[in-house]
């Protein structure tokens, strides 16, 4: 049986922009770089932010590889990696886009390349949505790039399982001695670690977490964290791992208004005498395409709107409290 042909992939230069580490993600197949996406990438090279770093580490990762060049091809894995200095144009492109601008090159050069190869899948990667269609529209194979997505976090993770008709001694069990072991209980079955049940029966419910520490359903008491107390079983469940010390990394999702931010700051100023420092960070995205910079006033009125709910939920803990209590200094 005769060994089916890898596929070759050209990159757009909004892929390596947006994950440096792209070509270790293609398995046995063949990349290709267009001379333009080297192009672009130079102008990327300074700067401070993600994707200036990611244009110098690509860059830097090209090069290493092609220390070990053989005819212009750099090995990877199973696969190469090429570099394709390509400027004509092939009749097709040209007739269709007559504006000589990186994009089209790199069309371009994927189409000449599929030209070459017509017994083998040739791929542009764009994460361009008006670039992939431009390719289909010359019967180009185009797709995104969605190695490093995340899953739906509906599919990934269940924040609360409603558990229903739970035996009264299980529910006992777990009240009388703080947990209980996973094969103790019949209603709980292949816990995810840090995972969240509400274990109810006619009479009584209660609120458990699988500790995968202690290997055990562990009930959740209701806590508070510098004067903010759970509303509901959700925010008992984040403020829960969000107060816990082995847990190192804590993502909370949902919808405005549900106290994410809020519950955050609380455990982050309940927890302060563990760390030497608390960041407050924000996401700056530009307002009606224009930079931080464009904004009037100085640095204070610049950020002040983008801040502004941190010092909303500081406010409202602040409030939890006495004027004459230390801990609002």
């Amino acid at each position: 049986m005769p060994k089916k042909k890898n596929k070759i992939f050209v990159l757009d230069t909004n892929v390596i922009l947006h994950d440096s580490t792209c070509i270790k993600n293609f398995e046995d197949n063949d990349i290709v770089i267009p001379i333009s996406v080297l192009e672009e990438l130079d102008q990327f090279k300074r700067g401070n932010e993600q994707i200036h770093f990611n244009a110098r580490e690509f860059l830097r990762q090209l090069d290493d590889f092609s220390i070990n060049s053989v005819n212009g091809k750099y090995n990877n894995h199973n696969g190469k990696i090429r570099v394709v200095i390509n400027h004509n144009w092939h009749p097709n492109v040209k007739e269709v886009f007559n504006e000589d601008c990186a994009d089209n090159r790199i069309i371009n050069c994927a189409y000449k390349i599929q030209n070459e190869n017509p017994k083998r899948t040739v791929i542009l990667v764009s994460k361009d949505t008006n670039m992939r269609l431009k390719s289909r529209s010359l019967s180009l194979n185009a797709e995104d790039y969605t190695t490093d997505a995340v899953e739906l976090f509906d599919n990934v993770y269940d924040p609360a399982n409603f558990i229903e008709q739970v035996s009264g001694s299980e529910i006992n069990l777990i009240q009388e001695n703080g947990g209980a072991r996973i094969d103790q209980l019949q209603s709980i079955k292949d816990p995810l670690p840090n995972e969240n049940f509400i274990l109810r029966n006619g009479e009584k419910s209660i609120l458990v977490t699988f500790d995968p520490f202690q290997e055990k359903a562990v009930q959740i008491n209701t806590q508070t964290a510098y004067g903010i107390i759970p509303r509901n079983a959700e925010q008992s469940f984040a403020l829960n791992v969000l107060m816990n010390d082995n847990i190192q990394l804590v993502t909370l999702t949902g919808k405005a208004g549900t106290g994410k931010t809020l519950l955050a700051l609380a455990s982050a100023l309940e927890k302060n005498k563990s760390f030497q420092q608390i960041f407050l960070a924000r996401p700056i995205v530009p307002l009606s395409n224009r930079d931080l910079g464009f904004l009037p006033g100085d640095i204070d009125s610049k950020l002040t709107p983008y801040m502004q709910p941190l010092f909303d939920n500081l406010t409202v803990i602040k409030h939890q409290f006495k004027k004459n209590d230390n801990r609002i200094d």
